[in-house]
């Protein structure tokens, strides 16, 4: 196996933007595609390691840039979420770049372009599901301590992806009755969906660059984050069957 990176600058509605494709140069054949949506913060290395540990398990990742070349931010600025903020007010620019990210990753000759799917971390979750929501063509999602609330454009129904949603379940900003509102919709759209919940676990609980943040509700959270990533390998297994 040999892993390698390749950084790809593309157009889309407002760009450009600079993704990453990761993927096993020794795998003989295209393998299933996974769009990797990152949080609040942009693209970052985290994300590129990330990328990393999904091509291992015989994927073609493409990191996605929805955010626009050189717009990144840094954990603790004051103005962390303002690229976020600007597509929480625009969900249909936000679906719009997440469409041509995905084209980008159907391109990528390492790619099967008939086996899709995304995952996302935060405000990444909340992109997989507005994915599964516009019908963009993935076969599965997983949204990992995501954000839930709906766009405020029409959506599929039935949904077609399916959805696997690991939560902490003491994230403030997922709290209980915003999670049991997502299963509500999601049931209401027919969707094959999973809801899996961590107990003693909050919001950004697969990040590791918050293991001493002092606040347990936005917090690293070591088992949740074993658990959800073999979660995830095994829907993905599921996904491409």
């Amino acid at each position: 196996m040999r892993i390698e990176r390749q950084t790809i600058v593309h157009d889309g509605p407002g760009g450009p933007f600079e993704a990453l494709a990761v993927f096993d140069a020794d795998a003989p054949a295209p393998r299933p595609g996974v769009l990797l949506l990152p949080n609040v913060l942009g693209l970052k290395e985290a994300d590129f390691a990330k990328a990393e540990a999904v091509a291992a398990l015989g994927y073609t990742v493409l990191a996605a840039d929805v955010y626009g070349q050189g717009k990144r931010t840094q954990l603790g600025a004051a103005d962390s979420a303002r690229y976020m903020n600007a597509l929480n007010a625009d969900r249909g620019l936000l679906r719009d770049r997440m469409a041509v990210s995905l084209d980008v990753l159907k391109g990528l000759p390492q790619t099967d372009a008939r086996k899709l799917a995304a995952i996302g971390f935060c405000f990444g979750g909340k992109c997989v599901l507005d994915m599964a929501r516009a019908g963009l063509p993935i076969s599965g999602g997983v949204s990992f301590h995501g954000v839930y609330d709906r766009p405020d454009y029409a959506t599929q129904s039935p949904i077609a992806a399916k959805l696997l949603v690991c939560h902490g379940w003491d994230d403030p900003i997922a709290p209980p009755e915003a999670t049991v509102a997502l299963a509500a919709e999601l049931t209401e759209a027919g969707a094959d969906w999973q809801l899996h919940a961590y107990g003693n676990a909050g919001h950004a609980f697969t990040d590791v660059d918050r293991k001493d943040t002092g606040n347990p509700a936005v917090a690293y959270e070591p088992r949740a984050d074993r658990r959800s990533w073999a979660a995830m390998a095994a829907f993905l297994e599921d996904c491409f069957a």
